[in-house]
C-alpha cells in the first residue's frame, strides 16, 4: 500500500469524524445540548469564533474541507469498486483488449494519485481550526480545496467513463465465472460415473486396465480442480474441466460397452476361423480350375493366375495365425489388440478370397466369350453408340473433347474383334479391351454431363 493511499484514508476518516461529532452534537438532550452550545462560545480551552465576515469566510473554507473530503471519499470508493471489475477480467481473459484496460485503469490510477495528492496538500497546508486563522488565509483555503474537489470530480468522472467501457468485459468475464462452478461439477461428476462404471467391469471378472490407466491419468486433473480457479485461472480451470469431462466420459462410455464388445469379439474368432477353413477348402480347388484353363484356352489367358493356389494357401496359413494371437489376446482381454489382429486376418482372407473367386470366374468368363463372342461386342458398341447420342445433343457437331476418346474406343473395339481371328484368339485380352472401351465411353459420358451441370 503506497503512502499517498495512506494519507487519503486518514483524511477520509478525519472527514467522517467530524461529520459523526455534529451528529452527535444534535442527537443531545435540550439542556446538555444548551450547556455544549453555551460551552462552546465561553472560555476554558474553546476556540475563540468571529463574526462577520471573517466567520463566513472561515465557514466557507470549511464547507469547501468538507466537499472536498465527500469527493475524497466517492473517487476511492469508486476506484477500489473498479479495480475489482479489473481484477474479475483479468482473472477470466489475458486478451490484448484485457491488457489495455490494465493499462488505462493504471494510468487512471496515476490521475487519481496526483489530484489526491494535491487535495491532502491543501488540507495539510490550511488548519481552519487555529483560533487566529486569517481571513485571508481562510479565503485561500477555500479556493485551494475547491479547486481540489473540482479536480477531484473531474477524475472520477473519467474513471466512471472508463468502467463503462469495461462491459463487454466484464460481462464475458461474469459468463466465464458463472460457467466456472457448474463445469467444475460436471467434471467431477463424470470422473465418479467412469470410476463406477470401471468398477462394475471388474466386478464382471474384466481387468480393463487400460481404461484404468486412463482413469488414473485423470488424477492430476482433479486435483488442479480442487485447487480452484484462484490458482491455476479460469480460462485454465474451463479449458482443463472441459477435457476432464470428455476423457471421463469416453472412459465410462467403454466401460459400458466392454461386454458387448468382448461378446462381439468372440463372436467375430469364431466367424473368421470358419472362414478360414472355408477357404482352404477353395483355394485347393484352384489346382483343377487352372488345369482347365490350360488345356483349353492360351497361356496369355491364364498365366496371371499360376501363383494363386500358393498364394492363398499361404494366405490362409498366415491368417490363422493372427487368429491364434487373437485369441491369446482375448483371453489376456488385450482389447486393441485382438481388434488390430482381426482385422488383419479379415485383410487376408478378403485377399485370398477374390484370388481364388478370379480364377472361378475367369473360366467362367472364357467359356462365354469362346461360345458366342457377339454379345460382348454389342454390350460395347451400344455403350459407345449412347455415349455418341449424348455429345451430339443439343449440336450441330459434337465437340472434339468428346469425339477423339469416342473414335479411339471405336477403333480400338475393332482391333479387338480383329485379334480373334486365328487358331488360337486371346480371349482374355479381347474381354480386357472391350472392358476398357466401356470404361471410356462412360468416362466421357460423365465429362458431357458434369460440364452441362455446371452450365
Amino acid at each position: 500500500m503506497t503512502a499517498t493511499h495512506t494519507r487519503l484514508r486518514a483524511a477520509a476518516a478525519m472527514w467522517a469524524v467530524g461529520v459523526g461529532d455534529v451528529l452527535r452534537l444534535v442527537s443531545l438532550p435540550v439542556p446538555l445540548l444548551s450547556a455544549a452550545v453555551s460551552g462552546a462560545f465561553a472560555g476554558g480551552g474553546t476556540r475563540r469564533w468571529f463574526g462577520g465576515r471573517g466567520e463566513s469566510v472561515r465557514a466557507g473554507a470549511q464547507a469547501a474541507k468538507d466537499a472536498a473530503a465527500a469527493a475524497f471519499y466517492e473517487l476511492d470508493s469508486a476506484q477500489r469498486d473498479l479495480r475489482i471489475s479489473i481484477e474479475t477480467i483479468t482473472a477470466v481473459d489475458d486478451s490484448p483488449s484485457t491488457r489495455r484496460a490494465v493499462e488505462g485503469f493504471a494510468a487512471i490510477g496515476r490521475r487519481i494519485d496526483e489530484a489526491s495528492g494535491r487535495y491532502i496538500t491543501a488540507v495539510d497546508t490550511h488548519d481552519l481550526d487555529r483560533d487566529d486563522l486569517d481571513t485571508s488565509v481562510a479565503a485561500r483555503a477555500r479556493t485551494e480545496l475547491d479547486r481540489a474537489r473540482d479536480e477531484l470530480v473531474a477524475v472520477k468522472g473519467e474513471l466512471d467513463r472508463f468502467g463503462e467501457g469495461l462491459g463487454p468485459l466484464l460481462d464475458k468475464a461474469e459468463t466465464q465465472l458463472a460457467r466456472l462452478v457448474p463445469a467444475v461439477e460436471r467434471a467431477r461428476a463424470a470422473l465418479l460415473a467412469a470410476s463406477n462404471a470401471l468398477d462394475a467391469v471388474r466386478g464382471s471378472g474384466m481387468r480393463a486396465d487400460d481404461l484404468a490407466a486412463r482413469l488414473a491419468r485423470l488424477a492430476p486433473e482433479l486435483t488442479k480442480l480442487n485447487q480452484g480457479a484462484g490458482r491455476h485461472g479460469v480460462s485454465e480451470t474451463l479449458h482443463r474441466a472441459d477435457q476432464v469431462l470428455r476423457e471421463a466420459e469416453a472412459v465410462r462410455a467403454e466401460a459400458e460397452r466392454l461386454p458387448a464388445l468382448a461378446a462381439d469379439i468372440d463372436k467375430r474368432l469364431v466367424s473368421l476361423r470358419t472362414r478360414a477353413q472355408a477357404l482352404t477348402t477353395r483355394a485347393e480347388g484352384v489346382e483343377p480350375v487352372l488345369s482347365e484353363l490350360r488345356r483349353r484356352y492360351s497361356a496369355a489367358c491364364w498365366q496371371d493366375l499360376q501363383p494363386v493356389p500358393e498364394q492363398a494357401a499361404a494366405d490362409v496359413r498366415l491368417a490363422e495365425r493372427r487368429l491364434a494371437e487373437a485369441a491369446t489376446a482375448r483371453d489376456e482381454q488385450r482389447w486393441a489388440d485382438v481388434t488390430a489382429l482381426l482385422g488383419t486376418v479379415r485383410a487376408l482372407l478378403n485377399t485370398t478370397d477374390e484370388a481364388v473367386s478370379a480364377a472361378r470366374d475367369r473360366l467362367t468368363r472364357l467359356d462365354a466369350v469362346a461360345a458366342d463372342q457377339r454379345p460382348e461386342i454389342d454390350r460395347t458398341r451400344f455403350a459407345i453408340r449412347d455415349a455418341q447420342r449424348l455429345a451430339m445433343t443439343g449440336r450441330d457437331r459434337p465437340d472434339p473433347r468428346h469425339a477423339r476418346p469416342l473414335d479411339d474406343a471405336v477403333a480400338r473395339l475393332d482391333r479387338a474383334v480383329e485379334s480373334l481371328e486365328g487358331r488360337h484368339p486371346d480371349y482374355w485380352r479381347f474381354l480386357t479391351e472391350t472392358e476398357a472401351v466401356r470404361r471410356t465411353a462412360a468416362r466421357v459420358v460423365d465429362q458431357i454431363r458434369e460440364e452441362r451441370a455446371q452450365q
